[in-house]
């Protein structure tokens, strides 16, 4: 099989606009997992999908699979997600949807494939409603706790097994969607760059080397509320200039050992402007594509926080969200990856990914697995501003493709 003229790039972008006005606003994508925009995109996708000759099935997490069947029954799975987060960018994660949908039309053009051909929406990578990062890929790899998320709540207080509900997932059942790795042979996804290493080299493409480990910590320090007045410099237990200390941490222990660390989010309580904060609890994500120096950077986070705590008076305790081992792609995958790049802009570059992707959670349960980037503009996204230009959305979709055939030729043997 040799790459076909059938492809249309022109044809997915158009649906990628088509996707925007559908699910977005002057704010930006408003496509939030288990929420009725998201379920609109769904059943537009659904539509399109009805075109063709392919099976199309919703698992028990949710996730939405399309299989052309082949002569053989081994499958190559090209996937990415619908959802967004509120306000997000108009690009992330549906491009590589949209992108496995064109070359999945090009290859349902030539009859049937010699092996099975399978596209997939994951359900809930963004995780922005609970707080659960890829939630559909996880429970297909069977890393996910639903006792756990079964006690999540969102902002409104509604639990997440109430809003799965509401769309036909039970949390209990959800890691039954592991049957669908079965036949698995290999998982490929497109997706923005999401940084500015490629647009700051002038590339509009790259191969993704694998996925950075993730530790992510809700860490609380409890010190004592006091009159704001009245309470002496010295003699204040002050929990929030505890935090705010490990905040700015946090950073030189990042630049020594070239990872990423963030404290996204910061709640003090009484919370009033006229009282010293009893307690602070804060949020911690610290990243690293090397899983000894993500250990060693969670460490010196730790020790900074019981000295900071111990100069304020305070205590501190930590608490474990969520955590991924860093996550190497298929070595192979990746040199066909740079081929299919080669081939169509004339240049590559390999690089890790910051963000995670549900290709993470397909390759650690051993599916090779590779995924290609495309230059973000200014290294935005999670942003109505987040765009890419759309010669370099064009070329993504044809490197998608050229991968996709040398994929067939590498499963078949």
């Amino acid at each position: 099989m040799s790459p076909s003229t059938t492809l249309n790039p022109a044809r997915m972008i158009a649906e990628l606009k088509e996707l925007r006005a559908l699910t977005g606003d002057e704010h930006g994508a408003q496509r939030l997992a288990w929420t009725e925009p998201w379920a609109r995109a769904r059943a537009w996708m659904a539509e399109k999908l009805a075109e063709l000759p392919v099976e199309v099935e919703t698992d028990e997490a949710g996730n939405v699979w399309a299989t052309l069947r082949g002569e053989s029954d081994q499958a190559l799975l090209i996937g990415s997600h619908l959802d967004s987060v509120p306000n997000g960018g108009w690009l992330d994660g549906c491009l590589g949807v949209l992108a496995g949908l064109e070359v999945l039309r090009r290859i349902a053009t030539e009859g049937t494939p010699p092996i099975t051909i399978r596209l997939v929406d994951w359900a809930d990578e963004e995780g922005a409603r609970f707080g659960r990062s890829v939630f559909g890929s996880s429970a297909f790899s069977g890393f996910m706790d639903p006792e756990e998320l079964a006690a999540r709540r969102d902002y409104a207080g509604t639990p997440m097994s109430e809003a799965l509900a509401a769309y036909g997932v039970d949390l209990q059942r959800a890691k039954l969607a592991g049957r669908q790795a079965a036949s698995a042979a290999a998982y490929l996804e497109l997706h923005i760059e999401q940084g500015p290493v490629l647009e700051g080299l002038g590339l509009p493409l790259g191969v993704v080397v694998g996925t950075f480990g993730v530790e992510r910590h809700s860490i609380t320090f409890t010190g004592q509320a006091a009159h704001a007045g009245s309470t002496p410099m010295g003699q204040r237990r002050d929990a929030f200039a505890a935090a705010a200390k490990l905040g700015l941490e946090i950073r030189p222990i990042a630049m020594r050992h070239g990872g990423v660390c963030t404290v996204g989010s910061c709640v003090t309580r009484p919370g009033i402007m006229t009282a010293v904060a009893g307690e602070c609890v804060i949020s911690l994500d610290q990243r690293h594509v090397d899983a000894d120096a993500l250990a060693a950077m969670l460490e010196e986070a730790k020790d900074a926080a019981a000295r900071y705590a111990a100069e304020e008076g305070c205590e501190v305790a930590w608490e474990r969200i969520w955590r991924i081992e860093p996550i190497p792609f298929h070595p192979e995958l990746i040199d066909m990856g740079e081929a299919a790049i080669r081939a169509v802009s004339g240049s590559a570059f390999r690089l890790p990914s910051g963000p995670l992707h549900d290709a993470a959670e397909v390759a650690r349960i051993g599916i090779p697995t590779v995924m290609l980037f495309v230059q973000s503009l200014g290294g935005i996204s999670h942003n109505k501003i987040e765009d890419t230009l759309e010669e370099h959305l064009a070329l993504s979709v044809r490197a998608l493709d050229r991968l996709a055939t040398s994929t067939i030729a590498w499963i078949r043997g």
